[in-house]
């Protein structure tokens, strides 16, 4: 299971992609938010998504997907490849970053 938002802009709904295909978990679930995480909602999401997968409305093919989580409070970005990168692009390497 993956957390997906779609809809227009500034209007995006909760779903879930599960096994290639998107489904609405609006009923269910507000928005993917801090109080969403807080409250250990990815349990109570499996947990409806188990009791209700027959039900869940198809988003249709096509539909705009935007940022998965609505506002998120941190974004961690690993380059587990940036020595690599910054050689490529003959760019210089941190001391440390070599290894």
């Amino acid at each position: 299971m993956k957390l997906i938002r779609f809809g227009a802009f500034g209007k995006e709904k909760p779903g879930v992609h599960i096994d290639g295909v998107n489904y609405d978990v609006s009923a269910f679930i507000p928005n993917y938010n801090e109080v969403f995480f807080e409250a250990d909602g990815l349990t109570t999401l499996s947990k409806l998504i188990e009791l209700n997968k027959t039900a869940l409305p198809v988003v249709p093919e096509g539909t705009r997907l935007g940022s998965p989580v609505a506002r998120p409070s941190k974004i961690v970005c690993i380059g587990l490849n940036y020595a690599r990168h910054a050689k490529e692009t003959n760019a210089p390497i941190r001391s440390e970053e070599r290894r």
